[in-house]
């Protein structure tokens, strides 16, 4: 996914939403993947139904914190690791989204500047 370089002209309207389409459906991938594992995770490591264990894989990944308690050894070292990829993966997948419009802003500053 190319963006445009410091001397080329800035992207127009249809070709941004196109773009911002396709960077928002990575973001949504790497989100339900890491939901995914998550939820599997709290599934057959903490012995959660699926609804719970979704809905604490996406606190965890959200940075709300744990809803349950984590019983055996296994399922608190799995929730600790998760913990710790959610941190990296939110902060990820939030760059990816904004990547776009972060670099259209500084784009059209940097253009507006040279003329």
């Amino acid at each position: 996914m190319k963006l445009e370089q410091k001397r080329e002209s800035v992207a127009t309207l249809p070709k941004f939403f196109a773009r911002m389409g396709k960077y928002s459906l990575v973001a949504f991938v790497l989100v339900i993947g890491s939901v995914s594992i998550g939820a599997i995770g709290y599934h057959f490591l903490g012995h959660l139904n699926i609804i719970d264990s979704f809905h604490m894989a996406c606190m965890i990944l959200t940075g709300m914190g744990p809803v349950a308690e984590m019983k055996t050894d296994e399922a608190k070292l799995f929730s600790s690791f998760y913990a710790l990829y959610s941190g990296v993966a939110f902060l990820s997948i939030t760059a990816v989204f904004f990547a776009p419009i972060i670099h259209r802003v500084l784009h059209i500053l940097n253009v507006e500047l040279e003329n």
